[in-house]
């Protein structure tokens, strides 16, 4: 193994792939996949016999989001104006003939409820056309687009499912503070109210089962980890118990559309792991792993008949390749490396580490050192997720990958309030953002110093979102702890946050007044934890970068506090896109944002 990797320009850690997210048509004949055109990902068709490739969409402004096969000769696409989150939903023929916006409304986002494989004229989608705050599920036409309601929304529905035929049967509904499971026999019959929890116990229906009369649910009622169970409607509770872990909360089942069987489960403890309840699901995993040694190995999609299939593999140095796979000879062909430019040897190892905080919690994280690294007295960025009801997984990150390739170690953790550990260990964060929350990243900094990885007047922090909060937070509540900070589209004050929810929050705000604090009644607590009112005890550098379409946190976010810290003399480089939202999208403002963080940190921590 070479000890140390050569400097890696920057820009192949954020390059757009090659091609990336293969996916098989229902007949097993073309593979649809995305692949930059004018540096915007768009939406390209590979004719499997012929090898013949054909683009369907160009789009230039933006690229495409992501996209599925709605029949064998057409495929759906999302996307939105310059990050603003007005999801629309188009569609195409595997020609590129009869493209048209199904969806070709100002100020109203899309969402896919289903895309009815078993209906080949129509899709279902939930739009917020007649009131912002809510959506309404309509079918659709995807050769015309004509559309209908199938049924209004009263005001409080959250989420809608559909059976195994593509009928509307279930609904969430969401005051904020508890959530219903609301089920009906057939779409021309009345939604009844099957059971009511409060937001902290969560029945969620996953599908129905093989007969559409009862459904699979991932529930924590009763218990701390979320399990699977089959769901008796009639009775309204958990029958026969389908799996559970007693480290981690498990909510992903899977199973055969054809043979209408469940295959297995996946969770992840540090890593992603498996389990089958079908040999027949088994052996193409066994078959799969054989001849693909050394990596995760997944399966994204399989034509109807189940005798074809996408496959891809990743792990913590690699990005990912995918396959072409015929299960029938067994038959591996590669489809290509999502960045073939990036050589696996020269990147980092993610190691899965746990600490405790102050008041006896494990908490799990990752530890990437730079390659070749003795692992000591290292500058060091602290990387906290966003969410924060989110975790950090095993897998590979570009902006890792790109920090450990400059020298610094990069330190992510699960602190509390992080998803998948169990209920108690996400509620113990409900109104702690800068509090606890905030103790458990400083705990693992404190960590990293004890074990003499981190060089202490050599650490950085940067995140996004609430990563970005807690970046404000750390450099605000332990000033002395940070040499600088990094903070990407971030929360500055839980005042201005809760004023400025999009409008299709509104049924979460009294479940976020739960878990972070009312405005009123809470006053006190979110004052103690909002960075803008303790501006003045930042002392060390900070970037900033923000979209300015950004609808969850809006650009004066941002704005505050670099003109809090420009007033009292401290050094704040700025970075604003207009054409991006809650984060950057486009290539170029990326490669700007890691240009100018690659430089900062240099300066403050090099």
């Amino acid at each position: 193994m070479d000890k140390t990797a050569p400097l890696i320009p920057m820009e192949d850690f954020f390059r757009n792939p090659e091609k990336s997210s293969f996916k098989i048509s229902p007949n097993g004949n073309h593979i649809a996949y995305m692949k930059p055109w004018k540096t915007r990902m768009n939406v390209y068709v590979l004719d499997i016999k012929t090898n013949d490739e054909t683009q369907l969409t160009s789009s230039e402004e933006r690229g495409i989001y992501g996209f599925a096969w709605l029949t064998d000769e057409r495929i759906g696409y999302i996307k939105d104006d310059g990050g603003d989150e007005n999801v629309h939903c188009y569609v195409v023929n595997i020609d590129g003939s009869n493209e048209r916006d199904l969806t070709p409304f100002e100020n109203v986002q899309a969402r896919i409820i289903n895309d009815l494989e078993d209906d080949p004229n129509h899709i279902m989608i939930g739009l917020n056309k007649r009131n912002p705050k809510i959506h309404d599920p309509y079918r659709v036409n995807v050769n015309d687009g004509k559309m209908e309601m199938i049924t209004e929304n009263p005001g409080n529905i959250s989420e809608w499912m559909t059976d195994h035929n593509g009928k509307l049967r279930v609904a969430i509904t969401s005051d904020g503070v508890n959530t219903s499971l609301l089920y009906r026999d057939s779409e021309s019959d009345n939604f009844k109210l099957i059971l009511t929890t409060d937001f902290k116990v969560s029945v969620s229906p996953l599908f129905f089962t093989f007969d559409n009369k009862n459904l699979y649910v991932a529930s924590n009622r009763g218990r701390d980890k979320a399990a699977i169970f089959e769901f008796n409607i009639d009775k309204a509770k958990e029958d026969e118990l389908i799996f559970e872990h007693d480290q981690v909360d498990v909510s992903d089942l899977i199973y055969s559309k054809k043979r209408k069987v469940l295959t297995g489960v996946n969770y992840t403890i540090a890593k992603n792991d498996m389990v089958f309840f079908d040999d027949w699901r088994e052996d193409i995993q066994q078959k799969l792993e054989s001849q693909l040694p050394g990596y995760e190995v997944g399966i994204t999609s399989f034509s109807k008949d189940e005798t074809k299939a996408i496959v891809v593999t990743y792990s913590d140095r690699c990005r990912g390749t995918y396959y072409y796979y015929d299960v029938i000879k067994n038959k591996l062909t590669d489809l290509g490396k999502i960045s073939p430019w990036l050589n696996e040897d020269h990147m980092a190892e993610m190691k899965p580490i746990e600490y405790r905080s102050r008041d006896g919690l494990t908490i799990h994280g990752y530890l990437t050192l730079p390659k070749g690294s003795d692992g000591k007295n290292l500058p060091v960025v602290v990387n906290p997720h966003g969410g924060p009801w989110a975790r950090d997984s095993w897998e590979y990150k570009s902006e890792v990958q790109f920090l450990a390739n400059r020298g610094f170690a990069v330190f992510q953790m699960n602190f509390r309030g992080s998803t998948g550990y169990g209920r108690d260990f996400w509620e113990i964060s409900f109104k702690e953002w800068g509090k606890s929350m905030q103790d458990d990243i400083t705990d693992g900094v404190n960590w990293l110093i004890d074990e003499a990885i981190a060089d202490p007047e050599r650490i950085a922090i940067y995140g996004a979102s609430y990563g970005g909060y807690a970046t404000l937070a750390g450099l605000t509540f332990t000033p002395d702890l940070y040499a600088c900070g990094v903070d990407y589209v971030g929360v500055s004050s839980l005042f201005t946050f809760m004023e400025s929810m999009p409008p299709y929050w509104e049924l979460y705000r009294n479940m976020l007044y739960e878990m972070v604090g009312h405005p009123e009644k809470d006053k006190d607590l979110l004052a103690s934890s909002s960075p803008l009112l303790h501006i003045d005890k930042i002392k060390v550098p900070l970037f900033i970068a923000q979209g300015a379409n950004d609808p969850r946190v809006k650009k004066s976010e941002s704005d505050q506090v670099v003109e809090a810290l420009k007033s009292v003399g401290i050094d704040v480089p700025y970075m604003v896109k207009d054409n991006e939202g809650h984060g950057f999208y486009n290539q170029e403002n990326e490669f700007d944002f890691y240009r100018e963080m690659e430089k900062f940190l240099k300066k403050h921590i090099g």
